[in-house]
């Protein structure tokens, strides 16, 4: 049996509420489908706006395979094309992040316009038509600050995406804002793992003790398990939302992305140690009340979100290989805030910082265990895991869609 079939056959046989067979979090073959049905054919958070301010300005990302720019072009339009040269593949920008008035391969020189269109390709022959040659472009969306890529060739349509997100976080105006500090911690598990970790607060009391001075452990927060009959849910809802922040849950019908604004800790307004604001300058003059709580984004598989009234917190997750995942935290602020007036860098990221060493050890003691013999699917905790098992439902429909053929679904690799 070839290896789709038997993950279409595990899957379709799969004990509900119960964590997947071992080869999920641990066999390169599966992690290869993965990435050959999910990550290379689906949209991808990759960054935000203000990362690439003005025309020239470009960050650089390696997904899988795929090495990818992203670069503002003169007409200020963000695009994304695969950062390989069309002479002989080199990688045209070799750096994180920079800025360039053209883009211009290090080994040959082919020079590159910021629309991706080839400019220059030296002592070439006399026929050798330019406009054939145009970097190859990626599919590149911006909505309310974040940049979504998708690198199939048919990509699904993003609209549905857009029109649930944008209302939600255009108040925040992260389109405005700066990325103050970013890290990018490698947790030696499968990228599953690290979804599945994150996706419920059953393990914070005894794991994260800076989070809980503020972030509740009430399963409700999740969105998924009776946050529409927890009364100081709804209130917070109905507060803020008569401030003009949109604020209740909504889910995606397929599971894969969502939103909601949900309460903090009472009394806290940010996530820091003292639960008041880490930033002086409020994130966006749009947000005209205090204790908004936080503004949760999630889309499977790259990113969750917290948007607050001092600042955001993005989360990227990119799998490396089967057992191990790359996890970028980046903090937004005002973009005219200044660090050691407006916010003390330690006190802002404080907070995340340790929840995300504490969560790397967890995923990695989680995948350290997985890996025994012994190791049988185990049951979730239906009061507590409402958002593990919401995951692994999607997981299991989009892999099995896609499996199957679903043509509706399904898209070309490029």
């Amino acid at each position: 049996m070839d290896i789709s079939s038997n993950v279409l056959r595990q899957l379709k046989n799969r004990r509900e509420g119960f964590s997947l067979e071992q080869p999920f979090y641990t066999d390169p073959d599966y992690f290869k489908l993965d990435m050959e049905m999910i990550y290379y054919r689906d949209w991808l958070f990759i960054g935000h706006d203000c990362e690439v301010p003005r025309a020239g300005n470009y960050f650089t990302v390696q997904i899988g395979d795929y090495p990818v720019v992203i670069v503002r072009g003169r007409d200020q339009v963000i695009r994304a094309f695969h950062n390989s040269c069309r002479h002989r593949g080199s990688r045209v920008c070799t750096t994180e992040r920079g800025s360039s008035a053209k883009l211009v391969c290090p080994y040959h020189q082919w020079t590159y316009e910021l629309d991706g269109s080839l400019l220059f390709a030296r002592q070439m022959a006399e026929d050798f038509d330019k406009s054939q040659y145009s970097l190859k472009s990626v599919h590149c969306e911006s909505v309310g600050g974040y940049i979504f890529i998708c690198l199939a060739q048919n990509a699904p349509d993003f609209a549905p995406v857009r029109a649930t997100i944008e209302p939600y976080i255009a108040p925040h105006r992260l389109s405005e804002a700066k990325v103050a500090f970013q890290s990018t911690i490698i947790e030696k598990g499968n990228w599953k793992l690290v979804w599945e970790n994150n996706r419920e607060c059953y393990h914070c009391a005894a794991n994260h003790p800076e989070l809980c001075r503020t972030f509740s452990e009430a399963p409700t927060v999740s969105g998924v398990q009776g946050a529409m009959s927890d009364p100081v849910i709804t209130a917070h809802w109905k507060r803020c939302e008569a401030a003009g922040l949109p604020s209740e849950f909504k889910i995606s019908p397929d599971g894969q992305f969502r939103t909601a604004r949900m309460p903090l800790i009472e009394g806290a307004e940010s996530y820091t140690m003292s639960g008041q604001n880490a930033v002086k300058r409020p994130l966006s003059p749009d947000v005209t009340i205090n204790n908004i709580g936080t503004m949760l984004l999630f889309h499977y598989p790259t990113t969750w979100n917290h948007m607050l009234g001092d600042h955001a917190i993005s989360f990227r997750v990119l799998p490396l290989n089967a057992e191990e995942t790359a996890v970028t935290t980046k903090w937004l602020v005002h973009k005219d805030a200044v660090e050691g007036v407006d916010y003390d860098l330690e006190e802002l990221t404080h907070v995340w910082t340790e929840t995300n060493d504490q969560d790397r050890r967890i995923v990695e003691e989680n995948a350290f265990g997985i890996r025994s013999p012994a190791y049988e699917p185990g049951p979730y905790s239906e009061i507590h895991e409402g958002g593990v098992m919401q995951f692994v439902e999607w997981y299991s429909n989009f892999m099995i869609n896609r499996l199957q053929g679903d043509q509706a679904k399904l898209s070309a690799v490029a």
